[in-house]
Formats: C-alpha cells, structure tokens, sequence
C-alpha cells in the first residue's frame, strides 16, 4: 500500500477484503493492527466473515465494520447483522439492491413502490436501512440523477407490516 500514491497520510478504513483460509486469522488481523499501530490506517473492517471469526478477530483488535453481500433476497449473513447491530460494528452490504424479478418494474415490489412513489430499488435501500441502525448500504451509481434516487430511499418510512411483507417477498424470490 502506496499512501505517497494515494496522496494520503492514513487511510481512515482499511477493509480487508476476504479471509485467506491459508493464513491464520490472528497473523492477518495482527498485519492489519501493526499498520494501524504504526499511523498507516485509522479503522479496520473485514469482509466475507462470519460471527466466528469477527468475534476472534475482536479478541486482536477494534474492528468497526463488516462487509458481506446482503440484501432483500440475500440474507446468509442475518446473524452477522444481529451480532453487528448488537456489538455496534457497522454492517455495509454489498449487492445491496434488489436485483431480478425484484427490481423489475412490474415484479412484486410495485404495489408497494407505488404507495410510497419509490422504485423496487429505493424499497430495499429503504428495507435495509429499517433492517438494522448498523447498515451502511453503499449502492453502486451510474449518474447524478441515480445518486439522487439513492439517496432519497432514506426518507422512506416503512411500516413494521411492510417491512415484513418485504422480507417475506424477498425470501419467495431468493
């Protein structure tokens, strides 16, 4: 890691990206808390774990945030949510929108889009958000305009009954 490249003194999250079932958890987090030690990074987040290894990794060293994929239709990692939100370790999604017959305009979110004049896409941002205090979607963007659309799923308000209604859709369509 260059940070002369980056034009950076500390880099404030550093994600490691996945676990190398080849190294040892503790050699790989302790990597990461030496850099930390030595001013190089500020947080330290991992990727594709489970609450196993976020806990062992705990034993090392603060670790701020989790990314898993995550999403309405994609929800392996409910207990790294549960055990996230209840640690206070931010959870960042990835795949976070709905996708496929989901996000389809005529697919089964469009009764419910329509009552909140949202798209099936702001639904699950929207889900996600209500999901747990602890979720930190980052969707990916293509313009300004689909930023915007983005960014407005978090003035949706779902109710407890949509909210379940949401899960239950998303699961009939994972």
């Amino acid at each position: 890691m260059s940070l002369r490249r980056l034009g950076v003194d500390t880099i404030d999250l550093f994600q490691l990206h996945r676990i190398d079932r080849h190294v040892p958890l503790e050699e790989q987090v302790g990597e990461l808390l030496a850099l930390k030690n030595e001013g190089k990074i500020r947080h330290i987040g991992l990727s594709e774990v489970d609450v196993d290894q976020l806990k062992a990794a705990r034993q090392i060293t603060e670790i701020v945030s989790v990314q898993n994929m995550y999403n309405l239709a994609s929800r392996g990692a409910e207990p790294l949510v549960d055990f996230a939100t209840q640690q206070g370790v931010g959870f960042i999604p990835w795949f976070p929108l709905a996708s496929g017959p989901l996000a389809a305009p005529d697919g089964p979110l469009r009764q419910i889009a329509a009552e909140h004049r949202a798209t099936p896409s702001q639904l699950a941002l929207a889900w996600l958000l209500k999901r747990s205090p602890a979720m930190l979607p980052i969707p990916g963007t293509s313009s300004v305009a689909h930023l915007e659309e983005n960014v407005a799923a978090a003035e949706i308000e779902l109710s407890d009954d949509e909210f379940e209604l949401l899960a239950a859709i998303g699961e009939q369509n994972a």
